[in-house]
């Protein structure tokens, strides 16, 4: 197969505004107030152009796209947290694409990981954190005792290295735990009724 330019770059300069958003918005220091509207817009318009993405390509892998059109399809993608119906296409491709060597499984574990959090159900790698007893950590898992046999199966490192991570970055974006986790927890319910995950 040969190389996808127009996609390619499509979706790298789709994925440099979402990060561009980010960094804006952290430098604002409004980021971690909720779901931004001005970053649920990117995520939205981009999540448009990987499901036309989708429609030509099937799974945008490293082949057509070469390594970082591919990155900046699964960025997009793990970011569309308003699109499910895209997130488990997303996920259906890319599990189709694995045998084949087309997409990673680490990649796969991040998405699924992530959809089983926005269902409500717990996770099996332990990639999704969010906020419990004041300190950034995993969401639930399934049978937590065996997550670092699960994640090293498909690549990924310890989880409390990723945790220690995770949280050295939080502190120095300015995150922090909500002042009212329950009216969070409340808003987020809502939301995920809203665009479909419940």
């Amino acid at each position: 197969m040969t190389m996808e330019p127009i996609w390619r770059d499509s979706l790298l300069k789709a994925a440099e505004r979402d990060m561009e958003t980010r960094a804006r918005l952290v430098r604002e220091g409004t980021l971690f107030d909720g779901y931004h509207p001005d970053m649920e817009a990117v995520h939205l318009e981009n999540a448009t152009l990987l499901a036309q993405a989708f429609d030509a390509l099937g799974w945008p892998d490293r082949t057509r796209l070469g390594d970082e059109g591919a990155a900046a399809a699964f960025l997009i993608l793990q970011h569309a947290i308003s699109r499910p119906d895209l997130q488990r296409r997303g996920l259906a491709l890319m599990l189709e694409a694995i045998p084949r060597g087309d997409a990673s499984m680490i990649d796969a574990a991040y998405l699924s990981d992530r959809i089983a959090v926005f269902e409500g159900k717990p996770q099996l790698y332990g990639t999704q954190f969010d906020w419990f007893d004041g300190e950034l950590s995993p969401a639930p898992m399934v049978e937590p005792e065996l997550v670092e046999e699960r994640r090293a199966a498909v690549g990924l490192p310890p989880l409390a290295d990723v945790a220690a991570m995770l949280r050295r970055r939080a502190r120095d974006e300015g995150d922090a735990p909500p002042a009212d986790m329950d009216a969070r927890k409340v808003d987020f319910e809502a939301w995920a009724r809203k665009v479909g995950w419940r």
